[in-house]
């Protein structure tokens, strides 16, 4: 299994981490024959997760979706916002003990461009 990267903050997420995966397709309905695309996956990491339910709801119908379901999620199990904690102390205790931490590259919050992330 390959890495992925949070597609809001970057930061690569190793096979085996906690994170959140959105899967999306589109297929017709009323249609025939029925089509249905590919399944597209994006991912965020814990810390956005929270971030992002937390915050105002983004621009854009395919936004607002993806923004519910992940309010939906953390709001629904304590789980996501106990790894997002544990990764951020896990951050903290890197930089107490004088270690540094590449920055991520930044990305905007208009994440409605999805790209395929595995």
């Amino acid at each position: 299994m390959e890495n992925v990267r949070c597609l809001r903050c970057n930061r690569e997420l190793e096979s085996g981490r906690k994170f959140v995966a959105i899967y999306m397709f589109a297929q017709t309905v009323g249609i025939k024959p029925r089509q249905k695309s590919p399944a597209q996956r994006i991912v965020f990491c814990p810390q956005c997760s929270v971030s992002l339910a937390l915050g105002l709801s983004p621009e854009g119908a395919l936004n607002i979706a993806a923004w519910e379901m992940i309010r939906d999620l953390v709001s629904s199990d304590p789980a996501l916002n106990q790894a997002a904690w544990e990764n951020l102390r896990g951050a903290v205790r890197l930089l107490e003990a004088g270690e540094s931490v590449a920055e991520p590259e930044p990305r905007s919050d208009a994440w409605v461009n999805f790209s395929r992330a595995g």
